[in-house]
């Protein structure tokens, strides 16, 4: 994970919750030399994700709380298990739970999410990838979540790689041929290009004009059967557009080599985590005097 970017995240998440006055309640109960410790419990099974930035979120608010992972991003665990442990400064971990919780909590439900599609095509040649429906300022966090469930990624953004949507299309007067031409004259010379189509004649268009893949955007299953027939393998098919979980081993069945599911991105819960403290508030031993 990119760390500048996941910085600038953290940072704007904890000016959201701290401001300018900090936890006055903290402030208000707790010493602030006082210690303690805490830890990270699922509540219900999933798939973790996000620790990194969860352990960064502690580190940005106190570079001396100390954070143990107990369990790793990818892992599936079940209700009370122990994924991280925290210890430091009961101010710093009572002023970073919040943020902390909220990144690790969307990012494992967007891995729980992730390992539900892969599950459900599993034994099939079908990809599933994610989109770029994702939160403002969460792109990577997501992105790496996609891949800790199991699945992939699509292009990270606008700059790599060259998809060719339907209002492109119409931006250049409608024609698939033209839109193609187009991005073959001035797109980057080694970047595959992909083109949006939405019925029958727009792919033989795009498989004419030499489309590295076509993504087949909102077909039912029979229009995406009569479309693996037309294209015969010459060029790989995503299809894109009404992708739910239930949809997807029909879709694996119909012969198309990637699907693209913005719902893994914008539409995963939350799973629930929880940040518990284990040791109460309690102020640091001094050391000896030799």
């Amino acid at each position: 994970m990119q760390q500048d970017y996941l910085d600038r995240l953290i940072s704007l998440a904890l000016d959201e919750d701290l401001g300018a006055a900090g936890d006055v309640t903290s402030q208000a109960l707790i010493p602030p030399d006082a210690e303690g410790s805490a830890e990270l419990v699922a509540k219900e099974q999933l798939v973790l994700a996000g620790l990194g930035a969860f352990t960064r979120v502690f580190h940005m608010v106190d570079p001396e709380v100390e954070v143990e992972l107990v369990r790793r991003d990818g892992e599936e665990i079940k209700p009370k298990v122990v994924a991280a442990r925290c210890h430091g400064r009961m101010r710093s971990l009572l002023a970073a739970e919040r943020t902390a919780l909220n990144l690790v909590q969307r990012a494992a439900g967007i891995a729980t999410l992730a390992q539900q599609a892969m599950t459900s095509v599993r034994g099939s040649k079908l990809k599933v990838l994610d989109t770029r429906k994702t939160p403002p300022g969460m792109r990577t966090l997501a992105k790496d979540a996609v891949r800790m469930g199991g699945a992939s990624n699509h292009r990270f953004g606008l700059f790599d790689g060259v998809l060719i949507k339907d209002n492109h299309i119409a931006a250049v007067g409608g024609s698939v041929a033209e839109a193609l031409r187009l991005a073959k004259a001035h797109g980057p010379r080694l970047t595959k290009i992909e083109i949006e189509v939405t019925n029958l004649k727009q792919l033989a268009e795009a498989i004419e004009g030499g489309a590295d893949v076509v993504m087949l955007d909102n077909m039912d299953d029979a229009q995406i059967r009569e479309a693996v027939k037309l294209t015969a393998g010459r060029v790989p098919l995503e299809v894109s557009g009404g992708v739910t979980l239930d949809r997807l081993p029909r879709l694996a069945k119909l012969g198309v080599d990637f699907v693209s599911m913005g719902a893994l991105t914008h539409s995963a819960r939350a799973m629930d985590l929880s940040l518990e403290i284990t040791g109460a508030a309690k102020k640091p031993r001094k050391p000896k005097q030799a």
